[in-house]
């Protein structure tokens, strides 16, 4: 899915609980990380997070059904961006306007990603 279109999915959604449970549904849509890919991990997370790349595709691997979710949504944010692309991107601004109830433990992986793309 697209950023555009988990946003607008999402948007819909009223109840915080099923928005979570679409969150986990868009991680179980997420590509598998292609041989050749470079993964790193994300120092930060709670959980376990690769943010791997092949050119400007992005994948990711995370072992919680929510931040895989969580993950799959920053990565379509990315996903065909240059670094220099992505530098310029307002990621936490983008992902914020996703109204997404995490807790602060996952926000504070969410940001770790996104120093992490911002820093390719």
């Amino acid at each position: 899915m697209t950023y555009d279109e988990i946003k607008n999915t999402l948007l819909a959604i009223d109840d915080a609980a099923l928005r979570l449970e679409m969150v986990m549904d868009i991680g179980n849509q997420m590509e598998s990380v292609p041989s050749g890919a470079v993964c790193n991990e994300i120092v930060g997370c709670a959980s376990h997070v690769e943010i791997c790349r092949c050119g400007n595709q992005f994948f990711g691997i995370a072992d919680s059904a929510v931040v895989r979710g969580i993950v799959a949504i920053i990565i379509s944010m990315v996903n065909g961006k240059s670094p220099d692309e992505i530098k310029q991107m307002d990621l936490i601004g983008m992902f914020n306007a996703l109204n997404i109830n995490i807790g602060a433990g996952r926000l504070n992986g969410v940001n770790s990603m996104i120093r992490f793309l911002q820093n390719l």
